[in-house]
This record gives C-alpha cells, sequence and structure tokens, in this order.
C-alpha cells in the first residue's frame, strides 16, 4: 500500500482482489480459523475473530464459509494447522515490505516467497528488519459525504481516535490497536456504517518512488498477495495516486 495514502492502496488493491473472490475467500479464511484457534470461536470476546469474520461480511463471504472456518479453528472440524509466520524485506528502490503469512508448511513458503521478492529485484531480510518502521494501527475510511469533517472529529476523538485524515472523498481515521473497537463503535452507533476497518501495520516514514519503481514494486505485492498462503502485504513505497491509478488500471 502507499505509504503517504493508505486509502489509495486499499482502494486498488480492494478492486483487484474483488475480482479474484474465490481466492480471497480462502485468505480470509485462513484468517478466521487462525482467529478462533488462538482465541476461542466467540466473536464477542474474541476481537481478533470479531475484525476477520466483520472482514469477511464485508466481502459478502457466504455465512456457512464462515462458521465453517470458525469450526476448523476450535477444532470442531477436522483441518490442517495453519502457522501464522511474518517475513519481511526490501523491494525496489530500498522499499521496505512486510508479508505477513497462514502456511501448513513454513519451508516451501518461505522458498516460494523468496523467490517472488528476488524476481522483482527485491530479497528477504532477518526477522525485525524492516518491521521497526511500522506502527500496528486501527485504520477506519468512512465516506466523506455521510458525516461533516467537525462532527467526525467529535465522535471520533472523543472516542479515543488518535488522527483523522482527509483525502480525496473518504476520511481516513488512525486509532491505538486498544481503541480501535471502541471508535468503531462509536462511528456505527451514529448509523455510519464504514467503508473499511481493520488493524493495519502503517508506516512510520515512506520511500518516494517514481513510475518505473513503482511499477515493480506493485508487481511484487501482487504476486505476493496471489500467493495463496500470504494474507496481508504492508510497504512504506510513496507513489502519486494518478500513477498508481494509472497502474492499476492497466493490470
Amino acid at each position: 500500500m502507499a505509504g503517504h495514502s493508505h486509502w489509495a492502496g486499499i482502494k486498488y488493491k480492494k478492486g483487484a482482489a474483488d475480482a479474484k473472490r474465490g481466492k480471497l475467500f480462502s485468505k480470509l479464511a485462513r484468517k478466521i480459523i487462525v482467529a478462533a484457534r488462538s482465541g476461542g470461536g466467540d466473536p464477542d470476546s474474541n476481537l481478533q475473530l470479531r475484525y476477520a469474520v466483520d472482514e469477511a461480511k464485508s466481502a459478502n463471504m457466504p455465512k456457512d464459509n464462515i462458521e465453517r472456518a470458525i469450526k476448523k479453528g476450535t477444532g470442531d472440524l477436522d483441518g490442517v494447522i495453519m502457522n501464522e509466520v511474518v517475513y519481511e524485506g526490501y523491494g525496489p528502490s530500498g522499499v521496505a515490505i512486510i508479508a505477513e503469512v497462514l502456511t501448513d508448511n513454513r519451508n516451501r513458503t518461505v522458498a516460494e516467497v523468496r523467490k517472488l521478492f528476488e524476481r522483482f529485484g527485491g530479497n528477504i531480510g532477518s526477522s525485525g528488519c524492516v518491521s521497526w518502521m511500522f506502527s500496528t494501527k486501527g485504520t477506519i475510511h468512512l465516506e466523506d459525504s455521510k458525516i461533516t469533517e467537525d462532527e467526525l472529529m467529535e465522535i471520533a476523538l472523543e472516542a479515543g481516535a488518535e488522527d483523522i485524515k482527509h483525502e480525496g472523498k473518504m476520511f481516513e481515521i488512525l486509532t491505538e490497536t486498544a481503541n480501535f473497537e471502541v471508535v468503531r463503535e462509536a462511528i456505527v452507533a451514529r448509523g455510519i456504517e464504514p467503508v473499511h476497518a481493520q488493524i493495519s501495520r502503517i508506516p512510520s516514514s515512506t520511500v518516494p518512488v517514481d513510475e518505473k519503481a513503482g511499477r515493480k514494486i506493485i508487481s511484487l505485492i501482487n504476486s505476493l498477495e496471489d500467493h495463496d498462503d500470504v494474507v496481508n502485504v504492508y510497504a512504506n513505497y510513496d507513489l502519486a495516486d494518478e500513477i498508481m491509478e494509472k497502474i492499476f488500471a492497466e493490470a
């Protein structure tokens, strides 16, 4: 995702994911399985599971698929054991990249992910080599036609939001992870449903890149996201929105 415009990256990636719905459902199911395995199958008491289920519902994942994934996670249905792994490395122009993975075979996955990095001029680094450049935050996106900025600031800041940005036709709210659900519920209580809400890794600084480097970085990120085991990819590149839109339109 573009570091300077979190929503821009999400928006274009979401369009690509919608065109690959079967693969998207598979990734969402894996998130649900891991969340249910680590915290139980009740979304009311397991926030990680609640976020995963909300994300699945937003993608119109069938209810039966969601319930089956929860049961696999709690052990009520047989299934393979999935492990959470984070791979860190660098892409073209020294852009920091993090890939969050769910896999049943670490050796296979790391070899395949390493090949993808190398194919596009990057390389995998050691654990912790780039994660220090990112902070884990709650991110909530709302259409600016639904609420005024003053009204949103009153609701969100009172609920514990950290920052509010207005980019294009979208408001972006940043929160500490502990306040994420409180802020989201405060917004929903006012009758406004977020376009997108999740816990994300936000870069503390970004690397400006031109169109040539941007194409390589986006190709690397797309290839990682197409991998069956990769759930989320984060990067700290800064690419102009019009160039990003052009690249994704050509994809």
